[in-house]
């Protein structure tokens, strides 16, 4: 007579229940002491990596000041560029710098900021602005380089603007729009919709409504972007060295027109010289830029810390 074998169901759970009893069983305090570990590895890798980064910066910090503040003093400010490291400065630079500055905030403030203003209050919900809005975003990621050679380009030959300190604006300011419109429409949307509907609710158009509640509002946030896009030109080197290239510029532009320098190109050129005498000057220049950029920083945090309202 044959056994009988038992329904296949059953030997499905009397197979798990030995795998259940044979399998290894972690206690709750060896898991706890595994989730320590974990965590203080973590903390360690991650600590390590914020202080290789901070230790590399102060390094090749502390080597710049070093080289350089031997050769920072008033004569190096007001000088121009010369072939013998003793005499040469940065005056032509610092003031080309400080035009080209200038110039790249008067096209792209009103640009950027009115067209963050356009899409985000006025724009239709269409796919056509939505590809509008993803190339800008796609356009603040484009090499600097490329911006370079569109300037080139389009205004140095196209406009014939020559290599002029108008034409290093205008491509400066075709690299920061992206940046401003996009720092503009976050600082904008970041104004509470409740503040919209109660001035609708008073009988305001759309525009009373954005140049009375909107902007006001927006402003802090605008205004400290605006200024990190344009300490981003001030430190480009490679869209200038296509637009200008002169590095031994013994003149203060007057003009739009006239020919220019920037720290970047100066600071590039100096430090491709072979003589041992211009490493110090590229670091006295190097100086400069920081402190110039640093102080840009520093006023784009303290306008968003001060005006800034949370809401």
């Amino acid at each position: 007579m044959e056994r009988e074998q038992p329904p296949l169901g059953s030997a499905r759970v009397t197979s798990a229940i030995a795998a259940s009893v044979t399998r290894p069983r972690f206690s709750a305090s060896t898991r706890s002491t595994w989730r320590r570990w974990r965590d203080r590895f973590f903390f360690v890798l991650f600590f390590a990596s914020v202080a290789i980064g901070i230790l590399g910066l102060a390094a090749l910090v502390i080597d710049v000041m070093t080289d350089g503040l031997g050769a920072l003093d008033f004569s190096f400010l007001n000088s121009y560029p010369s072939r013998h490291a003793e005499e040469s400065g940065i005056r032509a630079a610092l003031f080309g710098t400080i035009w080209i500055t200038v110039g790249t905030a008067a096209f792209a403030i009103p640009i950027g900021v009115g067209t963050a203003i356009f899409l985000e209050e006025f724009a239709p919900d269409h796919w056509a602005v939505r590809l509008v809005q993803l190339n800008i975003s796609n356009l603040a990621g484009v090499p600097s380089i490329i911006y370079g050679i569109l300037g080139l380009a389009l205004f140095v030959q196209a406009f014939a603007l020559d290599r002029s300190v108008l034409a290093g604006s205008l491509t400066m300011t075709l690299l920061v729009l992206p940046i401003v419109i996009i720092v503009s429409q976050e600082a904008i949307k970041a104004v509470p919709e409740e503040f919209r509907d109660a001035a609708f609710a008073l009988g305001a158009n759309r525009w009373q409504v954005v140049k009375t509640v909107v902007l006001p509002q927006a402003i802090p946030g605008i205004m400290s972007g605006i200024i990190l896009a344009l300490s981003r030109a001030v430190g480009e080197a490679a869209p200038m060295l296509m637009i200008s290239s002169l590095v031994f510029l013994t003149f203060i532009p007057s003009s739009p027109n006239d020919r220019f320098t920037v720290l970047p190109v100066q600071i590039f050129n100096w430090v491709s010289l072979p003589q041992p005498g211009f490493q110090a000057v590229a670091s006295a220049g190097i100086i400069i830029l920081l402190a110039v950029l640093l102080s840009l920083n520093s006023i784009a945090i303290w306008i968003r810390n001060r005006y800034q309202t949370r809401y």
